[in-house]
């Protein structure tokens, strides 16, 4: 009897913890800005990158106050962004947009994260919060970018190269259950939709949206695709 007894509370305690709703968490959106080129390599080009320095900027921060205003004044809002182009470019253009990237910060109170190396944002997003209680419900890049890396300082340290980049083999450096189910990621840099796509979803169960071909930021607000033969592909 007493046999009996015990297993049919092991089977009621499983039958409740099946039917408990799954533990809520948080979420965290998240965008990631690369940094300008600069015009001592870009000046002699044909069709030289990055004529106004915030391109990525102005981007993110149409972004940001989307979110802003889409998912209220509480929501987890970080915007990652690489710091030493813009230094390097502040240099060039004569003027502090370090104080301006942190101007908007303060505008629509967000979480800025600073950072130099690509490894900082892989860690960033396993563990810049504690992830078993807050999930990324999204993630959109804006910067330089080619079919295989995220380029965060193309053209800004070595002419038509990069030095700090994010490669889609780094993708496996991520944590399975770090997205929310439903999270949205979007690459808005060129050429995405053509491989990286494919391998952040291979590495972590996420669809990524990407551009197959060139997208264009030049008309002052999210960018768009640049040629008619462009789409968006996951």
């Amino acid at each position: 009897m007493r046999m009996m007894k015990m297993l049919f509370w092991t089977i009621l305690a499983a039958v409740a913890l099946a039917a408990a709703p799954a533990r809520a968490y948080e979420k965290e959106y998240i965008v990631l800005s690369g940094g300008p080129s600069l015009m001592e390599w870009e000046k002699f080009k044909m069709v030289p990158h990055d004529h106004y320095w915030g391109n990525f900027i102005r981007s993110a921060r149409i972004r940001i106050e989307e979110m802003r205003n889409q998912f209220g004044p509480d929501a987890n809002i970080t915007w990652l962004t690489y710091a030493e182009g813009y230094k390097r470019r502040s240099e060039q253009d004569k003027q502090d947009l370090i104080a301006n990237i942190c101007s908007v910060r303060d505008k629509y109170k967000i979480k800025l994260v600073l950072f130099d190396k690509a490894q900082e944002v892989i860690d960033y997003l396993n563990a810049g919060q504690p992830r078993d209680k807050v999930k990324i419900a999204s993630l959109e890049y804006f910067g330089h970018s080619n079919r295989a890396c995220f380029m965060f300082d193309y053209s800004n340290e070595i002419d038509s190269a990069s030095k700090c980049w994010l490669h889609e083999n780094d993708f496996t450096k991520l944590k399975r259950g770090i997205f929310a189910k439903d999270a949205f990621v979007k690459s808005w840099g060129c050429h995405t939709g053509e491989e990286m796509s494919q391998r952040f979803r291979a590495a972590t169960g996420v669809k990524m949206y990407g551009a197959v071909g060139r997208t264009d930021y030049s008309n002052g607000t999210v960018p768009v695709l640049a040629t008619p033969d462009a789409h968006w592909a996951d």
